[in-house]
């Protein structure tokens, strides 16, 4: 490991200093002496140290020969917990990559790209307990054992039946669930060794069925797939297909050469609700068995897949966010799948985006990255009318499917009950009567956003945050979907003591108001409520894939990525909640939202319809969807950004600071204003947050801007480590968010 002839690292090692990073926000590695025994560990190693009046496990970033501390002063690290590196030079380089451009921690960002289980310092492969009869176990007269000591007779029967390799006690606990009792008869009288044994259980390739044919490819895939075929080393491709045209089959073509040349791949996708169809489909079209990699694994199946990965076992890896860490012996391509969507970027603690990092590492590499969308984002299409990436079009639905017709429905004359307009009613009771599908997205779960009475005019409130608190019917109960508050239904008005009822429509409400509306059709609502518990969400997407429900209420969830057959009508209920945003990002991120769910309509051959009901039919924005699609808005969107000098024609950086006293969280915020002094940085605020209180909390933030990318990592290195040494940080959680998607 060393490089050093093993008679001589021992005597090196005394010399050697380990930087170690360390799960601590402190932008630095430390220094220790390795162990006083043993080699000395590489870099890539999982040590543990002594940190404080706490024992850490901690990553060796690198080995050097100095230190800045006095010798005196260095701790020795307590234990080498890897006999190899853990994670390679091009690992290392990306957590390196990670810390430095989003201005994190490097310890953070090392145990954010472990597993749980190797960050609390368990090995990377288990240890087994196993059992084997031994010699004299095999000579034994088991039935003559029976009439002595039964359940003795019976373990030994089993591990006999086993042959040499023996029982793991995991593997014995199904069999017998009381060996332990007899276990220890059988050792006193030499019929049995116990041993341990490193599991490898999953070192064999997981093999699936034979590959299945697919489609053939039309003439744009076919353009898409040769343009990627034909770069050499690193390159970007923005694949921009309209919703059904297709993306997934280029996908599989590119995969499946990746893994002809003995190739890893990496797709990432951006919430778990996508990977079951997904996963599927690459299951049956390639014949592998995919490594996944999300939140939805328990800590020892998440280990079991990122070892595959590790290992080069896995050749195909598909996960959420967090999987861009995950390491690749021999990557050959990277796909980033509905890249726009905001899930890509952690919001808490380690602020990445998941996108990013792809493409940074794909380059790394040097191998294709492939982001596809139906609405790639602003920063992705200006990349391409730069020349930095690739846009690839897909213009045309697969299979000669037409694009859904779009229809506005103006509630200042067709107006609603329960969020239900006339003629939304009616239009999902004739594609029902035609045999069709129809889904209702309302962006807002619970039963309706607030409770107010009626008399006084008084809104139920959170008291933690600057918030409403919202109605769940099922549960009687009004809860706060920013910090997690419940409470018990008010019954009356808390001011007056005076009615109260819901105000507005959530997910609920609209379930039930369909319910009575078509009573004997089947209503299925689906969003974070209704699929907590694990597989809900699976089993409701089969269920609507198979058109087994007539009409589908959904949120956000429910727009990306499914292929519902029968589904021909989408209403959009509120479409308004975009049209007066104060983020810059509004219409973006609107247009995204209404193309993607109207994308779910007529995937097959019957034309899809859909309906938006707006208060607002005159506003410009539904006027350019319409006529020109999300091109339009987002050449409109680029134009007005520029004029702006708003991201991607310039680069942003969000402080952000929370404290329990108001006047703590502005004042952490300007000691940070006053210690930006380069001129090619604009400093905005400090200001309060929209939402100034948050789970008891008050929110202020900063905002520095700067056509000059170098300009604002430049502030930005000098401005951490200034605020970790300042007194006014204890007081405050603060952060750094390089390139934010959300400045309110």
């Amino acid at each position: 490991m060393t490089g050093l002839a093993p008679d001589f690292a021992g005597i090196m090692s005394k010399q050697q200093v380990l930087k170690v990073a360390v799960g601590v926000p402190l932008s630095r590695l430390f220094d220790y002496l390795p162990p006083a025994d043993g080699p000395l560990p590489a870099a890539g190693c999982r040590v543990r140290v002594p940190f404080g009046r706490r024992r850490q496990v901690g990553l060796v970033m690198d080995v050097g020969a100095s230190s800045e501390l006095a010798p005196g002063k260095l701790k020795r690290a307590e234990a080498v917990l890897d006999e190899t590196p853990l994670l390679s030079a091009d690992d290392l380089w990306l957590i390196r990559f990670t810390s430095d451009y989003y201005h994190h921690p490097v310890g953070e960002v090392a145990a954010a790209a472990l597993p749980a289980l190797l960050r609390h310092g368990k090995a990377l492969y288990p240890v087994l307990e196993m059992l084997a009869a031994s010699d004299a176990g095999e000579q034994a007269d088991i039935d003559a054992l029976a009439k002595r000591a039964p359940k003795q007779a019976e373990l030994l029967g089993a591990l006999v039946d086993a042959g040499g390799n023996g029982l793991d006690a995991d593997t014995l606990t199904e069999l017998l669930p009381n060996w332990r009792r007899a276990v220890k008869g059988l050792l006193e009288k030499g019929l049995v060794t116990r041993f341990e044994q490193r599991s490898r259980a999953d070192e064999a390739a997981a093999v699936a069925e034979p590959p299945a044919p697919g489609p053939q490819l039309n003439a744009a895939q076919q353009q898409a797939v040769e343009a990627v075929r034909g770069s050499d080393g690193f390159a970007a491709f923005v694949l921009d297909g309209v919703t059904g045209s297709g993306k997934t089959e280029v996908y599989l073509h590119l995969v499946r050469d990746a893994l002809d040349a003995g190739r890893q791949v990496l797709v990432l996708v951006p919430e778990i609700g996508l990977t079951p169809q997904l996963v599927d489909r690459l299951r049956t079209r390639l014949g592998v068995e995919p490594a996944l990699l999300h939140s939805g694994l328990t800590d020892l199946e998440r280990l079991t897949a990122w070892r595959r990965a590790r290992s080069g076992d896995a050749r195909l890896v598909v996960g959420t966010r967090s999987a861009v860490f995950v390491p690749l012996p021999k990557p050959g391509l990277i796909i980033v799948d509905e890249e726009h969507d905001p899930s890509f970027k952690q919001q808490e603690g380690l602020r990445y985006s998941a996108r990013d990092l792809a493409i940074a590492r794909a380059n790394h590499f040097g191998v294709p990255v492939v982001l596809g969308s139906a609405t790639p984002t602003l920063e992705l299409l200006q990349h391409c009318r730069d020349g930095n990436y690739t846009h690839l079009s897909l213009p045309e639905r697969a299979g000669g499917a037409k694009p859904p017709a779009i229809r506005l429905v103006d509630l200042g004359r067709a107006p609603s009950d329960h969020g239900l307009s006339e003629l939304m009613i009616g239009a999902v009771r004739a594609h029902l009567e035609a045999g069709g599908q129809a889904l209702l997205f309302l962006n807002r779960r619970g039963f309706a956003p607030t409770l107010i009475c009626s008399h006084c005019g008084h809104v139920a409130e959170c008291r933690r945050c600057d918030s409403r608190m919202t109605v769940h019917a099922h549960d009687q109960s009004l809860r706060c979907h920013h910090c997690g508050s419940r409470r018990p239904l008010d019954a009356s008005c808390g001011e007056c003591g005076g009615a109260v009822r819901p105000l507005g429509a959530g997910t609920e409400r609209l379930e039930e108001a369909l319910q009575s509306t078509f009573p004997q059709r089947t209503v299925m609502r689906i969003d974070s409520d209704s699929t907590q518990q694990k597989g809900t969400m699976h089993d409701a997407l089969a269920t609507a894939t198979a058109g087994d429900a007539d009409i589908l209420v959904g949120t956000q969830m429910l727009s990306k990525g499914h292929h519902f057959p029968k589904l021909t009508l989408v209403g959009i209920i509120n479409a308004d909640q975009g049209l007066f945003g104060s983020d810059f990002r509004s219409d973006e991120r609107m247009a995204q939202s209404i193309v993607q769910v109207a994308g779910r309509a007529g995937r097959e051959q019957t034309l899809g319809e859909v309906l938006v009901q707006t208060a607002f039919p005159e506003h410009p924005f539904w006027r350019r969807l319409i006529d020109a699609g999300y091109a339009g808005v987002a050449a409109d969107a680029l134009d007005e950004r520029r004029s702006a000098h708003w991201p991607p024609f310039s680069r942003l950086a969000l402080i952000r600071s929370a404290a329990h006293r108001h006047a703590d969280a502005h004042a952490f915020l300007h000691a940070a204003r006053e210690l930006v002094d380069d001129a090619d940085v604009r400093v905005l605020g400090p200001v309060d947050a929209v939402m100034a209180r948050k789970a008891g909390r008050y929110r202020a933030q900063l905002l520095l801007q700067s056509a000059d990318r170098r300009a604002l990592h430049r502030a930005l290195a000098r401005l951490r480590p200034a605020l970790e040494a300042d007194p006014a940080a204890r007081k405050v959680r603060w952060s750094i968010d390089v390139d934010p998607i959300e400045l309110f």
